[in-house]
């Protein structure tokens, strides 16, 4: 077959094709590397790029398909958000802080798809410490979003959904605390999904907000996702918070038919500062599906207006906790010469974290402070326990809710900078789901001057199946999901 063709191939065709000997791992590997040491000087999407240890893989994938054992993933390419810790591989978490950190062991997700026989590219870069909706905060420099290189990917999974997008990696893991899957997939025009909380490991998984993280995966389909949660989802004795639940095949129902859904259309998700031409192509998506045999229920989330207060709260609470190992004694960055211990402590972190960490550790420490603690911690916890009725309350009438992934498409660097406020709206139709820990995912559904819109599903409880099936259904009837960037051969 023609080799220049094949970054244009779905993971499904990837393996397809492998077992068909239409072309091998190495074959494919060497062809997305080559890709990234081409295109990736622009994008700047990946932090770390594994070219020997790729090779390697790939060279071993084929010759246990070529012994009859073939595993799930066996020599398929992917990407890592540089948050999930590999073993002999830096990861960094898009901060200076860590750049010199060298985890000796793989993260559950990362070791899943090594079991699976997955070929590992390199890390994807990212906001720092995923704090950030644009990927504009990491040390390494922001990533570019391939639809408009002035415009930016979204955040904080910027780097992995640029590099789906760019075809320099066929799908990438990624992590969502309060949007950072669906909202870059949106903004760069591919498929993400955030399972519901505790269905993927978060062991190995650099901690931000340990009640609002979890991992999921990025791809240009509905059916490559449900392929990549087929490996990514386990039950890992190793996370307190990882749910003893057996992982159904979430590729067996993708075919099924949409007749007889109902689908929750939330009046709060269509008020001021949606973009006019967003909400169009949401409701065009919606208007699809309807075709298709589901029925449109209008229904409220009368508390959704509080999730972005309360989430900025709690996740700068969490946040203020888990980066307080960072102290220049174990590991990563260290001041020099440290004239006692308070010293070293100030310094190393003052120069270790970039300004938006910064702001949400101070914001967190002054939540947690005595005296403040019931003003606005607890406070913020009684906010999400209402947030979280209100999506059981509407799961009695509804099957899934819909509306808009971000208000906007993508814009540019610096618009937002100087307003971290602005900037956090940009989450406040994902938020939401992180604090009733539910299921969301993003799909392609249409542009607003040439910027890709996503259509938000949001599920319910270990609903990821039935998600999968409606955004699968809804790609088989539409090619959004099909274009491809400016540029991009």
């Amino acid at each position: 077959m023609d080799n220049s063709i094949m970054h244009n191939k779905t993971i499904a065709e990837i393996i397809t094709g492998l077992n068909a000997g239409e072309f091998s791992s190495v074959e494919l590997t060497q062809h997305y590397l080559e890709r990234i040491q081409r295109l990736d000087s622009t994008y700047n999407s990946f932090i770390s790029v594994t070219d020997e240890a790729a090779l390697a893989r790939a060279k071993a994938a084929d010759q246990q398909r070529a012994a009859g054992n073939i595993s799930a993933f066996c020599g398929v390419p992917i990407a890592h958000k540089d948050i999930f810790c590999t073993n002999g591989v830096r990861t960094s978490c898009g901060s200076k802080m860590l750049d010199n950190f060298i985890p000796p062991y793989d993260a559950t997700v990362v070791e899943n798809f090594t079991n699976a026989g997955a070929v590992v590219l390199g890390k994807t870069n990212m906001d720092e410490f995923a704090m950030g909706s644009s990927n504009e905060t990491s040390f390494y420099g922001p990533v570019k979003n391939p639809w408009n290189i002035n415009t930016v990917p979204g955040g904080s999974s910027g780097g992995s959904a640029t590099a789906v997008a760019a075809h320099l990696a066929p799908g990438a893991t990624a992590t969502d605390t309060g949007g950072s899957i669906r909202q870059p997939a949106a903004l760069c025009g591919v498929t993400g999904l955030k399972p519901t909380y505790g269905r993927v490991s978060r062991w190995g998984m650099i901690a931000f907000a340990s009640s609002l993280d979890q991992g999921g995966p990025m791809a240009r389909t509905a059916e490559d996702c449900a392929l990549m949660l087929n490996v990514m989802a386990s039950f890992d004795p190793k996370d307190s918070t990882s749910i003893d639940r057996a992982v159904p095949d979430y590729t067996t129902n993708l075919t099924q038919a949409l007749s007889g859904l109902k689908i929750g259309v939330p009046t709060e998700y269509f008020e001021e500062g949606l973009n006019p031409g967003t909400e169009q192509a949401v409701r065009d998506a919606l208007t699809e599906l309807e075709k298709q045999g589901a029925t449109l229920v209008s229904i409220s989330l009368p508390h959704n207006k509080l999730a972005v207060p309360a989430y900025y709260v709690i996740a700068p609470a969490e946040a203020s906790a888990n980066l307080s190992r960072f102290d220049g004694v174990r590991y990563g960055h260290r001041c020099e010469n440290p004239k006692d211990l308070r010293d070293l402590y100030m310094r190393t972190r003052g120069e270790g974290f970039g300004d938006e960490v910064k702001r949400r550790i101070l914001v967190g420490a002054y939540c947690l402070s005595t005296g403040y603690y019931d003003a606005y911690y607890r406070k913020a916890q009684q906010v999400r326990r209402l947030i979280k009725q209100d999506f059981v309350d509407a799961f009695e009438t509804v099957d899934v809710i819909m509306g808009p992934t971000s208000p906007s498409p993508a814009f540019e660097f610096g618009a937002k900078g100087n307003d971290p406020v602005a900037m956090y709206l940009e989450d406040i139709y994902t938020i939401a789901t992180n604090l009733a820990g539910l299921p969301g995912m993003s799909v392609p559904c249409g542009f607003v001057d040439k910027k890709p819109v996503g259509l938000q599903l949001i599920g319910n409880y270990f609903d990821e199946g039935r998600m999968l099936n409606i955004a699968h259904q809804f790609q088989q009837a539409t090619d959004w999901h099909k274009q491809s960037p400016e540029g991009i051969e």
